[in-house]
């Protein structure tokens, strides 16, 4: 029988700053597992429950200066200009550091517990969600605090510490390897672990890595590297047969719904387009709209320009004035722990994959291939439910994308070289994800992925540019991280 302990990688974060949060989780209070039962529920947090739309959104080019009179929020501000940014609050880049790792820490802990337990095939589901959930988060953590993948430098570029065992030792040196050494032990959970996935088995399958929402991570990371048939061929599984049923339905189920509603439908578990939600500690629904550095008027006119290019306008309703404009994707459940002292912490649910992304992630994918019409059919199906009473004739053609999409060449610089022709539907498909994944923090992924630089503009028409080969494009590693070994990127 085997005792669930911390990740003793999170207290790398947490060991400066309090005794008690260290021992949040004490050693001595421990919890056998013995059943699969168990296995499953220690699997419920391995999913990182921490927000990163709230530090990579300021980051991207999808931010703009609402001027002095909007609300000042340090991690938004210091995010916008691109500082290092060590609090340990929620909502900041430690803070998801923290929980990725917990979250990781959860994961191996269920698959030894599954070896210790001689586990057959019965306990493959659990076996296979584990291994998935450890690719993901280490995932999303080589994405953020590493340079972007590319192959040629993969493997002299700083990677993140890639745990594959529960901690036994306290305080031990952690090596960050390289991005390549990372990306390999991604590669090697995610395969292993996918063919193992089943459905079978979740009360609220929403929150877990269900098939198609594994293969939606899988269309994911292999667009990261550049391996386009196995992206259409991930997404095609993730979005099974008729994908159009499945997209989120702006122009039908959205648009004549209340700005209450919206928020609540965003996240829901019924929205057939999310594929896996996570509930993370959040005050990120307080501050999404009223933050300074979000979206002001020059922004919202270049994300959600009318007409969009079908020639009518898109679903999308903006709401607020000058100092408030939002989009409701976000809302907030308040989890007590005094109800009588009104004493609790703030959750917000988060999309973490959606059939909308692994649609457009395949149609950048048919782009590289050379399949045009392909590209062409899934920019189609993305406007038709996002577009205001679009009808079949306000499809796009391959001339009308190779006009209205024509791009500089050195806007995107991938480490992969676009061909001439496929080059309108890569900005095709990351100007239509602009919009519909708009504070949402995927900007910044994409910015990132294709090496593009930003430039930031404060209200005094100062600007700021993050250009394709500044160093702050990784974020720094958590300070109380650095101080136990883990070497900081440079800057």
């Amino acid at each position: 029988m085997k005792k669930l302990k911390i990740s003793l990688l999170t207290l790398l974060s947490f060991v400066l700053f309090s005794c008690n949060d260290v021992l949040d989780v004490s050693p001595d209070n421990r919890t056998t597992i013995d059943s699969a039962e168990k296995i499953a529920e220690i699997l419920v947090n391995a999913y990182p429950n921490a927000a990163y739309a709230s530090f990579l959104e300021p980051m991207s080019d999808n931010a703009g200066d609402k001027g002095p009179s909007a609300v000042t929020k340090a991690v938004n501000e210091e995010m916008f200009f691109w500082r290092d940014f060590n609090l340990v609050d929620e909502d900041t880049p430690t803070f998801y550091w923290n929980q990725a790792y917990k979250a990781i820490a959860q994961a191996n802990q269920a698959l030894v517990s599954i070896e210790e337990l001689d586990g057959g095939k019965e306990m493959n589901h659990l076996k296979g969600e584990a291994l998935v959930c450890r690719a993901y988060a280490h995932f999303m953590l080589v994405n953020i605090f590493s340079k972007a993948y590319n192959p040629k430098t993969a493997s002299s570029d700083l990677g993140i510490p890639y745990v594959t065992k529960p901690e036994k030792v306290l305080l031990r040196n952690y090596d960050r390897g390289t991005v390549e050494s990372v990306y390999k032990n991604i590669k090697a959970d995610l395969e292993t672990g996918l063919p193992l996935i089943q459905d079978d088995y979740y009360i609220q399958p929403t929150y877990h890595f269900t098939k198609a929402a594994a293969y939606a991570f899988a269309a994911r990371f292999y667009l990261t590297t550049g391996e386009w048939q196995k992206v259409v061929d991930c997404a095609d599984i993730a979005l099974g047969g008729n994908p159009l049923s499945k997209l989120r339905n702006w122009r039908d189920n959205y648009r004549p719904i209340t700005f209450t509603k919206k928020g609540r439908l965003y996240s829901s578990s019924l929205e057939p387009a999310n594929l896996l939600l996570v509930s993370g500690y959040s005050s990120f629904r307080r501050f999404y709209g009223s933050a300074r550095y979000q979206l002001n008027g020059d922004k919202r006119d270049e994300i959600f320009p009318y007409p969009n290019d079908t020639g009518k306008a898109w679903s999308y309703k903006i709401y607020g004035n000058d100092l408030y404009y939002n989009i409701p994707k976000y809302w907030e459940y308040f989890q007590y722990t005094n109800q009588a002292a009104g004493i609790g912490s703030p959750f917000v649910t988060y999309v973490l994959l959606s059939t909308d992304e692994a649609l457009l992630n395949r149609a950048e994918a048919y782009a590289m291939l050379g399949q045009l019409n392909n590209a062409l059919n899934d920019i189609n199906m993305s406007y038709s439910v996002k577009t205001q009473r679009y009808t079949t004739s306000d499809a796009l053609t391959i001339a009308d994308v190779n006009t209205k999409f024509k791009v500089d060449d050195n806007l995107y610089t991938p480490f992969y070289s676009i061909p001439n022709a496929s080059l309108p539907f890569i900005h095709a498909v990351l100007t239509i994800k602009r919009t519909i994944f708009y504070n949402e923090g995927m900007r910044w992924f994409d910015n990132k992925r294709h090496n593009m630089e930003i430039t930031h503009t404060d209200n005094n028409n100062n600007k700021y540019i993050l250009t394709k080969t500044d160093l702050r494009r990784q974020l720094q590693i958590p300070e109380a991280a650095q101080v136990h070994g883990i070497k900081a990127n440079p800057r």
